[in-house]
């Protein structure tokens, strides 16, 4: 992956990211709380020759003095210095014991050595750090001091006295949330990339493109209320949702235009991806900018094309293909535009051989003489045969892929099952998108006021037939605008 890929997987992830952020502090702000604080006591020691010589003696004096401070340092926590600070001062414990609360430093080429003592009383740190520096002073004369007496070349003088601190040295707050801050991103950081690689399924555009190199033909972002008002007549005409599908009318003249194929296959590659809305919402796109559409539940084993329009689907598809019915007969108009449905009919036991049938292809080539456009919405391709046989009758096929509902293997099977069908792919629709972050497809229209504005179209969405009479004045009147809208569409068959 580049770095555009790490930061994409990790904007996805971005509520796991804060929630690391977040117990890192926590565990930082409780680490401060239930430590016990400690307090540091620092003092400063010079180093000298005792030397009143020349300005030569006095500098390889110095000399000598810097080469043998680091030989002091290490001195000032052996026994030999801690022994006599537990005596007087009445400490319990061993010289090894106080040791580790004890530290000597010095900076390179200088003579300062620098005592630090950390103690959970700041008296006591203070007390101990002016004993060990004594002490220290006492031990360094005695170990230059020659064997054949007289006095040491070396002296110790403390240029900084031990104080007691005000303030504890540990734990230090600020530093502890730091660290756990920078320890939760990191580890928010790692979770995510680690889910991001290990997540195969489709997100977005930039995941389909691992897949498949079909254009993309629209994205359809994710509304919640689009369980309960599925249909492009039941939202704002100017909401998201609305211009998306208005997208996809355009994107797919575009992309028709060479093929010039009227009858178009809506498929997936899963159930629950949302091609049943995504045919539905289309042809009422196409029918709303003035086409004649033709909309096919040829989803022989979950129709839901009725369900979503309000249509009789026991009389539809599968009794035409049998011979019962001439298929005008059980178009049914729907809305106020040019749009006619052919609903399912009764669910056969065959489908895949209803669907790849002779007549089923008389059936579609019929209807494509009469129309502008046919949509049909087929069964997914992976369960079942049925849209890759009926694939073959038809001028193109559009696949809908439901973001986070599919995963790349079982997307690139799907194309492979269309390949070996020779099936015209004109391109992919991408649904379920989110409304933020880095998959987001979204459109910025709007109302002015906001509110949905009621149409024509969507007054009679989702109610029965019989319902649909009993809001007319006279059943008569009815059958008679509906014969006449046939009549329209079908001047020829009604004058034999």
């Amino acid at each position: 992956m580049d770095l555009q890929e790490y930061l994409r997987v990790i904007r996805r992830h971005w509520i796991l990211l804060i929630a690391s952020i977040l117990a890192g502090l926590l565990v930082g702000g409780l680490i401060s709380i239930i430590s016990k604080p400690t307090y540091t006591s620092d003092t400063q020691l010079f180093v000298a020759i005792q030397n009143s010589g020349s300005v030569q003696e006095l500098q390889q004096g110095n000399t000598f003095t810097q080469a043998r401070v680091q030989s002091y340092v290490q001195t000032a926590t052996t026994p030999v210095v801690l022994q006599p600070v537990i005596e007087t001062l009445g400490l319990t414990g061993t010289p090894e014991e106080l040791a580790q609360r004890v530290k000597a430093t010095s900076d390179l080429n200088t003579v300062l050595i620098k005592i630090s003592v950390v103690d959970s009383s700041p008296v006591r740190a203070s007390a101990t750090a002016q004993a060990v520096a004594d002490s220290f002073m006492r031990t360094v004369e005695n170990l230059e001091r020659p064997k054949n007496g007289g006095e040491s070349p070396v002296s110790l003088s403390i240029v900084s006295p031990a104080v007691a601190p005000t303030a504890p040295s540990s734990p230090n707050t600020r530093l502890n949330l730091i660290l756990g801050l920078l320890a939760g991103l990191a580890v928010g950081i790692g979770v995510s990339l680690l889910r991001g690689l290990l997540d195969y399924r489709v997100q977005g555009e930039a995941d389909l493109r691992k897949s498949t190199d079909a254009p993309i033909l629209g994205g359809i972002a994710f509304d919640s209320s689009a369980s309960k008002n599925p249909l492009l007549t039941q939202t704002n005409q100017q909401s998201p949702r609305a211009e998306s599908f208005r997208q996809l009318r355009t994107n797919l003249q575009f992309a028709n235009v060479t093929e010039n194929a009227k009858s178009v296959l809506v498929t997936s590659s899963l159930p629950g991806e949302g091609k049943s809305t995504t045919a539905t919402n289309l042809a009422i796109a196409l029918a709303q900018a003035g086409q004649s559409v033709c909309l096919i539940d040829a989803d022989l084993r979950r129709p839901v094309v009725g369900e979503y329009l309000g249509i009789d689907r026991n009389v539809g598809l599968t009794t035409a293909l049998i011979g019962a019915v001439d298929v005008h007969d059980v178009l049914q108009p729907w809305g106020e535009d040019n749009l006619f449905v052919l609903a399912s009919g009764q669910i056969p036991p065959n489908p895949s051989e209803l669907l790849g049938s002779t007549q089923m292809r008389l059936l579609i080539e019929n209807l494509e003489q009469v129309f502008d456009s046919v949509i049909i919405d087929a069964p997914p391709l992976l369960p079942v045969t049925d849209a890759a046989v009926l694939s073959q009758h038809v001028g193109g096929v559009m696949m809908v892929v439901g973001s986070r509902r599919i995963k790349h293997h079982d997307l690139e099977k799907s194309f492979r099952a269309l390949d070996l069908v020779n099936a015209n792919v004109l391109g992919v629709v991408l649904n379920l998108l989110p409304t933020k972050g880095p998959d987001a497809y979204a459109y910025s229209y709007y109302t002015k006021s906001g509110g949905p504005q009621s149409t024509n179209v969507g007054r009679n969405i989702g109610v029965s037939p019989n319902r649909m009479l009993d809001e007319l004045s006279d059943r008569q009147d009815w059958e008679s605008r509906t014969e006449s809208r046939r009549a329209a569409k079908f001047p020829q068959r009604l004058s034999e």
